[in-house]
């Protein structure tokens, strides 16, 4: 049971710091407590935990304007932040994860300016059918995190350009274009400021869990631990991870999300193998990545080899459209 509030706000717009506190947060949250972590980004296109940044984003690009390239702990897709968008994270332990009522504060924050909000598939929160928000979970087994968007006076121009978002992907959504299927809130709501938002979220907080939130300030905050956590989100082999020779790449998208798998083949021996994916679910992937490397580079051998994978209830659809795929790539 939750019995204490406390929320964070950081002025800070270093996405590798801001990661940083976000996990330390996901590793000190306590029993008993929900913490609301309020940040911002500054040009900086925020990749999920499992996808290849040369696909998701215009790499050298983003570099050469001065902008980040950061990985997140969290699955899901690619998304960009600047200034005119603020980020939001609810941390707790699992027995007190309950993203239904965390969503609640999203929503009854921006209701409270009039705007008609609403959840909208499983990660989601739209306003006329347009999303504003979107929404990604992670959880390290003990503690988890629900993080999400809000558009409020972003660059529409900017959170296209910079993203390499494939056709198949928008198609598959029904839409046309990146842009076509987010929104401003500024939109419904002309004069409304990032930091309005902010005292409504933090209101809000208050009013759905009915406790009196406790602001955390940065002096209640260890440098060194920050310091370190940083060093790792902003590390080379982090953002891009360990760099391989692909033999052999292969791609497809499924309702749950799209995944690529990458081979290094040496002797027809699977030497290394990456697995790319922009599905929330994260652990799944980076098994089946483990698996695969030291088999034959042979459908058959591969499938039958995962299909003996035990997997977590939620996660079994995935595991089975893989081995299919494979099977039908006919390696």
């Amino acid at each position: 049971m939750i019995r204490k509030i406390k929320y964070v706000i950081t002025k800070e717009t270093n996405p590798y710091k801001n990661l940083a506190l976000e996990a330390y947060l996901l590793n000190t949250v306590e029993e008993d407590e929900c913490i609301l972590y309020l940040w911002q980004n500054e040009r900086t296109v925020v990749i999920g935990k499992n996808q290849n940044p040369w696909r998701e984003c215009k790499v050298a690009e983003l570099e050469e304007a001065g902008g980040n390239l950061v990985r997140r702990l969290s699955g899901g897709g690619a998304v960009f932040h600047d200034l005119g968008n603020l980020n939001f994270t609810f941390l707790v332990t699992k027995n007190n994860y309950d993203v239904e009522r965390q969503l609640q504060v999203i929503l009854e924050a921006v209701r409270q300016r009039g705007i008609p909000a609403e959840k909208t598939g499983r990660n989601d929160i739209s306003v006329e059918g347009k999303k504003f928000s979107g929404n990604a979970y992670f959880s390290d087994g003990l503690h988890c995190y629900h993080h999400g968007t809000i558009l409020v006076k972003a660059d529409m121009e900017m959170l296209s350009h910079y993203l390499n978002v494939s056709r198949e992907k928008l198609v598959s959504k029904g839409v046309e274009s990146v842009r076509s299927r987010v929104t401003n809130l500024t939109e419904y709501c002309p004069d409304l400021s990032i930091d309005m938002v902010r005292g409504d979220l933090v209101k809000a907080f208050q009013e759905v869990y009915g406790l009196v939130p406790e602001q955390v300030g940065p002096s209640e905050l260890p440098i060194q631990e920050l310091n370190k956590l940083e060093d790792k989100f902003s590390s080379w082999v982090w953002i891009y991870g360990k760099k391989i020779n692909f033999n052999y790449c292969a791609g497809r998208r499924f309702p749950w999300g799209g995944v690529e798998l990458a081979f290094e083949v040496e002797s027809g021996i699977v030497k290394d193998c990456l697995v790319f994916s922009d599905s929330l679910e994260t652990e799944i992937f980076e098994r089946i990545a483990d698996r695969l490397c030291g088999l034959k580079f042979s459908s058959h051998e591969m499938a039958e080899d995962l299909s003996q994978v035990p997997v977590q209830e939620g996660t079994a659809g995935i595991l089975t459209d893989i081995i299919g795929f494979l099977r039908e790539e006919k390696l």
